[in-house]
Protein backbone atom coordinates (compact mmCIF):
# COMPACT_ATOMS: atom_id res chain seq x y z
CA UNK A 1 0.00 0.00 0.00
CA UNK A 2 1.58 3.33 -1.44
CA UNK A 3 0.01 5.84 2.16
CA UNK A 4 -0.12 8.89 -0.42
CA UNK A 5 -1.30 7.39 -3.49
CA UNK A 6 -4.48 6.23 -1.38
CA UNK A 7 -4.32 10.18 0.16
CA UNK A 8 -4.12 11.83 -3.48
CA UNK A 9 -6.53 14.06 -4.14
CA UNK A 10 -7.59 14.14 -0.58
CA UNK A 11 -9.02 17.57 0.86
CA UNK A 12 -9.74 16.30 4.19
CA UNK A 13 -7.91 13.52 5.90
CA UNK A 14 -9.10 12.27 10.00
CA UNK A 15 -6.85 9.47 12.05
CA UNK A 16 -7.99 7.74 14.82
CA UNK A 17 -7.20 4.83 17.27
CA UNK A 18 -8.77 3.20 19.93
CA UNK A 19 -10.42 4.35 23.23
CA UNK A 20 -8.03 4.74 26.21
CA UNK A 21 -5.15 4.63 23.44
CA UNK A 22 -1.38 2.98 25.00
CA UNK A 23 1.86 3.82 23.34
CA UNK A 24 1.67 2.05 20.32
CA UNK A 25 -2.13 3.67 19.32
CA UNK A 26 -0.66 7.17 19.67
CA UNK A 27 3.04 6.66 18.92
CA UNK A 28 1.26 4.83 15.43
CA UNK A 29 -1.40 8.01 15.30
CA UNK A 30 1.11 11.07 15.45
CA UNK A 31 3.62 9.32 13.30
CA UNK A 32 1.18 8.99 10.29
CA UNK A 33 0.00 12.39 11.37
CA UNK A 34 3.66 14.06 11.05
CA UNK A 35 4.40 12.01 7.59
CA UNK A 36 0.67 12.88 6.04
CA UNK A 37 1.26 16.85 7.08
CA UNK A 38 5.39 16.81 6.15
CA UNK A 39 4.15 15.39 2.60
CA UNK A 40 0.76 16.84 1.97
CA UNK A 41 0.81 20.78 3.36
CA UNK A 42 -2.44 22.72 2.39
CA UNK A 43 -4.33 19.30 2.93
CA UNK A 44 -6.29 19.64 6.46
CA UNK A 45 -5.40 16.46 8.24
CA UNK A 46 -6.74 16.04 12.30
CA UNK A 47 -5.66 13.54 14.78
CA UNK A 48 -8.88 12.60 17.07
CA UNK A 49 -7.64 10.40 20.16
CA UNK A 50 -9.10 10.15 24.10
CA UNK A 51 -6.31 12.52 25.77
CA UNK A 52 -3.15 10.36 26.27
CA UNK A 53 -1.15 9.87 28.99
CA UNK A 54 1.08 13.10 29.86
CA UNK A 55 3.76 10.56 29.36
CA UNK A 56 3.57 10.50 26.09
CA UNK A 57 4.52 14.65 26.02
CA UNK A 58 7.73 14.11 24.04
CA UNK A 59 6.11 13.33 20.87
CA UNK A 60 6.00 16.22 18.60
CA UNK A 61 2.85 18.05 17.90
CA UNK A 62 1.07 15.87 20.22
CA UNK A 63 -0.78 19.44 21.86
CA UNK A 64 -2.46 18.95 17.96
CA UNK A 65 -4.66 16.09 18.68
CA UNK A 66 -8.29 16.64 18.66
CA UNK A 67 -10.24 15.43 22.20
CA UNK A 68 -13.01 16.85 21.73
CA UNK A 69 -14.14 15.13 18.78
CA UNK A 70 -16.46 18.37 17.42
CA UNK A 71 -15.97 18.00 13.82
CA UNK A 72 -18.92 17.89 11.88
CA UNK A 73 -17.66 17.60 8.08
CA UNK A 74 -17.16 14.14 6.03
CA UNK A 75 -13.67 13.17 5.81
CA UNK A 76 -12.34 12.26 2.36
CA UNK A 77 -9.85 9.90 3.67
CA UNK A 78 -10.11 8.41 7.37
CA UNK A 79 -7.40 6.65 8.89
CA UNK A 80 -8.29 3.43 11.98
CA UNK A 81 -5.54 2.97 13.41
CA UNK A 82 -4.32 -0.25 15.49
CA UNK A 83 -8.11 -1.10 16.23
CA UNK A 84 -11.55 -2.12 14.50
CA UNK A 85 -13.97 0.20 13.78
CA UNK A 86 -16.12 -0.12 17.02
CA UNK A 87 -13.08 0.75 19.23
CA UNK A 88 -12.72 3.90 17.75
CA UNK A 89 -15.34 5.88 20.43
CA UNK A 90 -16.34 8.60 19.44
CA UNK A 91 -14.26 8.90 16.22
CA UNK A 92 -16.31 5.60 14.82
CA UNK A 93 -18.68 8.11 13.17
CA UNK A 94 -16.24 9.92 11.59
CA UNK A 95 -14.76 6.47 9.98
CA UNK A 96 -18.04 5.34 8.91
CA UNK A 97 -19.23 8.44 7.02
CA UNK A 98 -15.63 8.85 5.32
CA UNK A 99 -15.60 8.45 1.33
CA UNK A 100 -12.25 6.35 1.88
CA UNK A 101 -11.58 4.03 5.00
CA UNK A 102 -8.59 2.60 5.55
CA UNK A 103 -7.50 0.31 8.47
CA UNK A 104 -4.21 -0.49 9.80
CA UNK A 105 -3.90 -3.12 12.63
CA UNK A 106 -1.67 -6.20 13.61
CA UNK A 107 -4.11 -7.36 16.29
CA UNK A 108 -5.19 -11.27 15.86
CA UNK A 109 -8.65 -10.07 16.66
CA UNK A 110 -9.11 -7.69 13.47
CA UNK A 111 -10.84 -9.58 10.44
CA UNK A 112 -9.27 -7.19 7.94
CA UNK A 113 -12.42 -5.89 5.97
CA UNK A 114 -13.72 -3.10 7.28
CA UNK A 115 -11.72 -0.71 5.37
CA UNK A 116 -11.67 -0.12 1.36
CA UNK A 117 -7.95 -0.51 1.72
CA UNK A 118 -6.58 -3.36 4.70
CA UNK A 119 -3.35 -3.09 6.01
CA UNK A 120 -3.67 -5.81 8.56
CA UNK A 121 -1.20 -7.75 9.77
CA UNK A 122 -1.60 -9.97 13.45
CA UNK A 123 2.29 -10.96 13.08
CA UNK A 124 3.26 -7.47 13.53
CA UNK A 125 4.83 -6.15 16.95
CA UNK A 126 2.85 -3.34 16.53
CA UNK A 127 1.07 -1.23 14.12
CA UNK A 128 4.07 1.49 14.90
CA UNK A 129 5.77 -0.98 12.81
CA UNK A 130 3.38 -0.83 10.21
CA UNK A 131 3.42 2.46 9.60
CA UNK A 132 6.95 1.99 9.95
CA UNK A 133 7.26 -0.39 6.66
CA UNK A 134 4.81 2.08 5.05
CA UNK A 135 6.27 5.33 5.05
CA UNK A 136 10.10 3.94 4.85
CA UNK A 137 13.33 4.27 5.64
CA UNK A 138 13.88 6.93 3.75
CA UNK A 139 10.77 9.05 4.19
CA UNK A 140 11.31 9.57 8.28
CA UNK A 141 12.75 12.33 10.23
CA UNK A 142 13.72 12.54 13.75
CA UNK A 143 10.13 13.40 15.20
CA UNK A 144 8.31 10.62 12.95
CA UNK A 145 11.05 8.40 14.25
CA UNK A 146 11.01 9.02 18.06
CA UNK A 147 6.81 8.79 17.74
CA UNK A 148 6.99 5.30 16.32
CA UNK A 149 9.66 4.19 18.39
CA UNK A 150 7.62 4.88 21.62
CA UNK A 151 4.91 2.20 19.96
CA UNK A 152 7.36 -0.10 19.12
CA UNK A 153 8.62 0.09 22.99
CA UNK A 154 5.05 -0.20 24.28
CA UNK A 155 3.58 -2.86 22.05
CA UNK A 156 6.77 -4.98 22.85
CA UNK A 157 7.49 -4.34 26.45
CA UNK A 158 10.59 -2.88 25.43
CA UNK A 159 11.46 -6.01 22.74
CA UNK A 160 10.88 -8.39 26.04
CA UNK A 161 7.36 -9.65 24.34
CA UNK A 162 7.39 -12.71 22.05
CA UNK A 163 5.89 -10.43 19.28
CA UNK A 164 8.99 -8.94 18.85
CA UNK A 165 11.19 -10.26 15.76
CA UNK A 166 14.16 -9.69 13.31
CA UNK A 167 12.28 -7.07 10.83
CA UNK A 168 10.86 -5.41 14.62
CA UNK A 169 14.72 -4.92 15.54
CA UNK A 170 15.70 -3.85 12.46
CA UNK A 171 13.02 -1.33 12.32
CA UNK A 172 14.18 -0.03 16.02
CA UNK A 173 17.41 0.15 14.39
CA UNK A 174 16.77 2.17 11.80
CA UNK A 175 14.59 4.66 14.08
CA UNK A 176 17.10 5.10 16.47
CA UNK A 177 19.40 6.46 13.80
CA UNK A 178 17.82 9.27 13.65
CA UNK A 179 19.23 10.50 16.73
CA UNK A 180 17.17 10.90 19.99
CA UNK A 181 17.53 9.66 23.23
CA UNK A 182 16.11 6.32 22.83
CA UNK A 183 17.03 5.46 26.51
CA UNK A 184 16.21 8.65 28.22
CA UNK A 185 12.67 7.67 26.05
CA UNK A 186 12.32 4.34 27.42
CA UNK A 187 12.94 5.38 31.03
CA UNK A 188 10.60 8.26 30.49
CA UNK A 189 7.45 6.61 28.72
CA UNK A 190 8.10 2.70 29.98
CA UNK A 191 9.43 2.71 33.30
CA UNK A 192 8.96 5.77 34.88
CA UNK A 193 5.99 5.91 37.78
CA UNK A 194 4.47 8.70 39.34
CA UNK A 195 4.44 8.23 43.26
CA UNK A 196 0.28 7.75 42.42
CA UNK A 197 0.74 5.27 40.20
CA UNK A 198 3.46 3.58 42.30
CA UNK A 199 0.62 3.71 45.90
CA UNK A 200 -2.29 2.22 43.44
CA UNK A 201 0.43 -0.70 42.01
CA UNK A 202 0.78 -1.89 45.73
CA UNK A 203 -2.97 -1.78 46.60
CA UNK A 204 -3.52 -3.75 43.36
CA UNK A 205 -0.18 -6.33 44.32
CA UNK A 206 -1.75 -6.47 48.13
CA UNK A 207 -5.38 -7.45 47.05
CA UNK A 208 -4.58 -10.31 44.47
CA UNK A 209 -5.65 -12.87 44.26
CA UNK A 210 -4.22 -16.61 43.65
CA UNK A 211 -6.49 -19.26 42.07
CA UNK A 212 -6.58 -22.35 40.54
CA UNK A 213 -3.90 -23.74 42.24
CA UNK A 214 -1.49 -20.55 42.03
CA UNK A 215 -1.93 -20.40 37.95
CA UNK A 216 -4.06 -17.77 37.49
CA UNK A 217 -3.77 -14.61 40.03
CA UNK A 218 -6.95 -11.63 39.58
CA UNK A 219 -6.77 -8.35 40.88
CA UNK A 220 -10.11 -5.67 41.06
CA UNK A 221 -9.70 -2.08 41.93
CA UNK A 222 -13.27 -0.40 42.68
CA UNK A 223 -14.48 2.93 42.30
CA UNK A 224 -14.17 3.81 45.79
CA UNK A 225 -10.88 2.99 45.84
CA UNK A 226 -9.81 4.52 42.61
CA UNK A 227 -11.71 7.91 44.10
CA UNK A 228 -9.52 7.54 47.49
CA UNK A 229 -6.52 7.70 45.12
CA UNK A 230 -7.50 10.60 43.00
CA UNK A 231 -6.69 7.61 40.44
CA UNK A 232 -7.42 7.63 36.77
CA UNK A 233 -7.13 4.55 33.82
CA UNK A 234 -4.41 6.58 32.61
CA UNK A 235 -2.75 5.38 36.63
CA UNK A 236 -3.46 1.86 36.20
CA UNK A 237 -1.18 1.04 33.41
CA UNK A 238 1.55 -1.74 33.68
CA UNK A 239 -0.40 -3.89 36.54
CA UNK A 240 -1.60 -6.42 35.25
CA UNK A 241 1.61 -7.05 33.22
CA UNK A 242 3.29 -6.72 36.68
CA UNK A 243 0.93 -9.71 38.23
CA UNK A 244 1.91 -11.87 35.05
CA UNK A 245 5.42 -11.82 36.83
CA UNK A 246 4.43 -13.97 39.57
CA UNK A 247 5.90 -17.21 39.63
CA UNK A 248 3.88 -20.02 38.71
CA UNK A 249 1.37 -17.84 36.94
CA UNK A 250 0.03 -18.81 33.58
CA UNK A 251 -2.92 -15.80 33.16
CA UNK A 252 -3.35 -12.71 35.06
CA UNK A 253 -6.50 -10.78 35.00
CA UNK A 254 -6.57 -6.92 36.20
CA UNK A 255 -9.94 -5.11 36.41
CA UNK A 256 -11.50 -2.19 37.19
CA UNK A 257 -14.91 -0.53 38.11
CA UNK A 258 -15.86 2.28 35.26
CA UNK A 259 -19.65 2.06 36.09
CA UNK A 260 -22.28 0.66 38.01
CA UNK A 261 -21.68 -3.66 37.01
CA UNK A 262 -19.58 -2.44 34.45
CA UNK A 263 -15.48 -3.43 34.67
CA UNK A 264 -12.60 -2.74 32.36
CA UNK A 265 -11.01 -6.41 31.63
CA UNK A 266 -7.02 -6.78 31.34
CA UNK A 267 -5.46 -10.03 30.64
CA UNK A 268 -1.82 -11.09 30.25
CA UNK A 269 -0.54 -14.60 29.40
CA UNK A 270 2.51 -16.61 29.64
CA UNK A 271 1.49 -18.42 26.18
CA UNK A 272 -0.46 -21.47 27.55
CA UNK A 273 -3.53 -19.02 27.31
CA UNK A 274 -4.58 -17.36 24.33
CA UNK A 275 -6.63 -14.54 26.28
CA UNK A 276 -7.58 -12.85 22.83
CA UNK A 277 -10.05 -15.62 22.08
CA UNK A 278 -11.58 -15.07 25.31
CA UNK A 279 -11.35 -10.96 24.64
CA UNK A 280 -13.22 -11.63 21.62
CA UNK A 281 -15.99 -13.99 23.16
CA UNK A 282 -16.85 -10.94 25.26
CA UNK A 283 -16.63 -8.41 22.71
CA UNK A 284 -13.05 -7.46 22.82
CA UNK A 285 -9.70 -8.33 21.48
CA UNK A 286 -6.13 -8.24 21.15
CA UNK A 287 -2.97 -10.68 20.84
CA UNK A 288 -2.97 -14.24 21.80
CA UNK A 289 -0.84 -13.18 25.17
CA UNK A 290 -2.20 -9.54 25.45
CA UNK A 291 -5.84 -8.60 25.38
CA UNK A 292 -9.00 -7.17 27.11
CA UNK A 293 -12.61 -6.27 26.89
CA UNK A 294 -15.61 -4.97 28.74
CA UNK A 295 -17.48 -7.14 30.85
CA UNK A 296 -21.15 -6.39 33.24
CA UNK A 297 -22.16 -8.05 36.42
CA UNK A 298 -20.49 -7.91 39.97
CA UNK A 299 -16.68 -8.49 40.42
CA UNK A 300 -17.29 -12.30 40.94
CA UNK A 301 -19.39 -12.91 38.23
CA UNK A 302 -16.96 -11.64 35.83
CA UNK A 303 -14.21 -13.53 37.04
CA UNK A 304 -16.42 -16.71 37.25
CA UNK A 305 -17.07 -15.89 33.66
CA UNK A 306 -13.68 -15.69 32.72
CA UNK A 307 -11.93 -18.34 34.69
CA UNK A 308 -14.39 -20.63 32.66
CA UNK A 309 -12.74 -19.88 29.79
CA UNK A 310 -9.64 -20.05 30.69
CA UNK A 311 -9.86 -23.34 33.00
CA UNK A 312 -11.09 -24.76 29.79
CA UNK A 313 -8.08 -23.85 27.48
CA UNK A 314 -5.74 -24.94 30.61
CA UNK A 315 -7.32 -28.49 30.48
CA UNK A 316 -6.86 -28.62 26.85
CA UNK A 317 -2.95 -27.51 27.24
CA UNK A 318 -2.50 -30.43 29.81
CA UNK A 319 -4.15 -33.13 27.62
CA UNK A 320 -1.80 -32.23 25.11
CA UNK A 321 1.34 -34.92 24.61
Amino acid sequence: MNLLEECKGAKRIGISGHIRPDGDCVGACMGLYLYLTKKMPGTQIKVFLEKPADVFRRISRIEELDSDYGDKERFDVFFALDAVPDRLGKAERYYREAHKKINIDHHISNPGSSGDVNYVFPKASSTSELIYRLIGMRELDRDIAQALYIGLIHDTGVFRYSNTSPETLRAAADLVSFGFDFSELIEETFYEKTYLQTQILGRALLESILFMHGRCVVSVLDRKTMNFYGASPHDLDGIVSQLREIAGVECAIFMYETGVLEYKVSMRSGGKVDVAAIASYFGGGGHKRAAGCSMNGTSHDVINNLSLHIERQLEEDGRQP
